[in-house]
């Protein structure tokens, strides 16, 4: 077992495109890429609900009145 070199790598890709056509890696890739998206997107949503959670349940500063 060797390095995996360039030519490698170049005929596995082109065993998979037999096998599976290019039409089926395209969608392939477009449902992959949406869902990432979705994933990045829900992420995000996530951290800002988190956020805007923490800043509600924080309790207000407190108050010093000088006599």
């Amino acid at each position: 077992m060797g390095e995996i070199s360039i030519t490698k790598l170049l005929v596995v890709g082109v065993l998979i495109v037999l096998l599976f056509g290019t039409k089926k890696l395209r969608t392939l890739g477009g449902d992959l890429g949406s869902a990432i998206k979705g994933f990045k997107k829900a992420m995000s949503e996530d951290d800002t609900s988190v956020k805007s959670a923490n800043n509600a349940d924080a309790p207000a500063d407190r108050i010093s009145h000088k006599d």
